[in-house]
């Protein structure tokens, strides 16, 4: 499979500047998950700048509907 790391770099919202991932969901998604995790895509961009990627803060979002 051929990754489309130009096209997603315009839908990616994440705000790590050295990130290598960035465009590279693939590895992105695996990255977030071993670190049990979500990436930045799951994320409103008030809380993706927050680098608070945790399950815990994604529910909490969930919960006040902001998601």
């Amino acid at each position: 499979m051929d990754c489309h790391q130009e096209k997603n770099l315009a839908s990616c919202n994440c705000t790590y500047e050295p990130c290598p991932r960035k465009g590279a969901c693939c590895e992105c998604i695996r990255y977030h998950l071993d670190s049990r995790q979500l990436p930045a895509c799951c994320f409103p961009p008030d809380a993706e700048k927050t680098y608070d990627r945790s399950f815990g803060h994604f529910a909490r979002l969930v919960e006040r509907g902001v998601i």
